[in-house]
């Protein structure tokens, strides 16, 4: 939020205000299954300044209480401003000392209810997040958009994800995915973005979740092949192209 101050008649200062009307620092997709065990999830580290890659080491996936990983696309200070809201809530419930904790199920209904909340003071989070988590053996995966739209389902995605990987996992999802295959799964859908979004770079996380806790891997690249045909000569038989 951007203030300035404007005068109204001698001696008054009135304060203005003024709300951000797009984004500015933005992550691309992040893209999410329920395998075996838990919930695996996806995303690269790339920050775009307008369409310039200006950041590269922004971690979009953060682990929220003690069964719940969220994702985020979107602009990155709206997503700091939503972890901070989380924090206040995990805090809030862990002082009650009760021995409960909040799952995810719990996250994604407050995710939503926010979401939506801000959509109707026309003050969006201009994000669109997934949550996942697993809690007394059952596991939760859903996304919400900036605008509070929500499903839950065994594969997710966010921006462009949501066009070029889920067809990839409607394809090859199984129920019974062990760790390796889910992380393939991931890769090949993060390659295929890789190829095709230009904000993605080649710099990634994977993070899961099961009932033993998130790990969050460290960042690494993937193998990549730009000799394609397509890829050298792109305007090749288009009508009106340079």
């Amino acid at each position: 939020m951007n203030s300035f101050a404007s005068k109204e008649g001698p001696g008054t200062i009135q304060i203005d205000s003024e709300r951000t009307l797009y984004p500015y620092v933005t992550g691309t997709s992040v893209v999410a299954i329920k395998y075996k065990d838990g919930i695996l999830m996806a995303a690269d580290m790339g920050g775009s300044y307008g369409s310039t890659l200006r950041y590269k080491s922004v971690e979009r996936i953060k682990p929220i209480g003690k069964h719940s990983l969220l994702g985020a696309s979107g602009e990155i200070s709206d997503f700091q401003e939503i972890l901070r809201n989380l924090d206040e809530l995990i805090l809030y419930d862990n002082m009650w000392d009760d021995g409960n904790s909040l799952g995810p199920k719990e996250v994604y209904n407050y995710l939503n209810r926010m979401m939506y909340n801000r959509r109707n003071k026309f003050d969006p989070l201009w994000n669109s997040l997934i949550l996942g988590g697993v809690k007394n053996g059952e596991k939760y995966l859903g996304t919400v958009s900036m605008i509070g739209v929500h499903y839950m389902d065994n594969h997710v995605a966010t921006g462009f994800g949501n066009h070029l990987a889920r067809p990839i996992l409607r394809d090859e999802w199984r129920e019974d995915l062990t760790f390796e295959e889910g992380v393939k799964l991931l890769e090949k859908c993060m390659l295929v973005l890789l190829y095709r979004d230009r904000s993605a770079i080649n710099k990634f996380q994977v993070a899961k979740i099961t009932e033993e806790g998130v790990t969050v891997s460290e960042p690494y690249s993937l193998k990549t092949f730009w000799g394609f045909s397509a890829f050298q000569n792109p305007t090749k038989g288009a009508e009106g192209s340079w």
